[in-house]
């Protein structure tokens, strides 16, 4: 995280995949867009609330970046939301891990957890709440 500054402004294409928690609540905000190199692509596929979304939005119309998201905050994104029709946006319905192989994969992670459980070790894939 203390290298954030100095990677974002030589960055192409920025990927979010961060879990939202206090310390990633509003993380990407205009600052830190404003670093990013005009034309870049900001990916969103994490948690909408990661992002200032009113800073991009204005971004967006200015023309100095593009995003794609597949997150958003509220979502789902009201019908009247100025995002819908923002410029150099492409927004999907959060399905970035509707795979193929995705039914297979939970029901194999579900009876990996239920071991765990079962067995009294820790879960994995647990995000702390602080």
């Amino acid at each position: 995280m203390s290298d954030l500054d100095r990677l974002i402004p030589s960055a192409d294409i920025v990927i979010l995949l961060l879990p939202l928690t206090p310390s990633t609540a509003g993380l990407i905000d205009a600052n830190l867009m404003g670093k990013m190199k005009p034309g870049a692509l900001l990916v969103n596929a994490g948690r909408g609330g990661v992002v200032d979304q009113n800073a991009l939005l204005d971004l967006l119309q200015e023309g100095r970046l593009r995003a794609a998201l597949d997150v958003t905050d509220p979502e789902p994104l009201p019908s009247d939301d100025p995002l819908w029709a923002a410029p150099n946006v492409l927004l999907t319905p959060h399905m970035a891990g509707d795979t193929p192989r995705r039914f297979r994969r939970s029901w194999r992670l579900a009876a990996e957890q239920a071991e765990r459980l079962r067995n009294g070790h820790p879960l994995s894939n647990v995000v702390p709440r602080s």
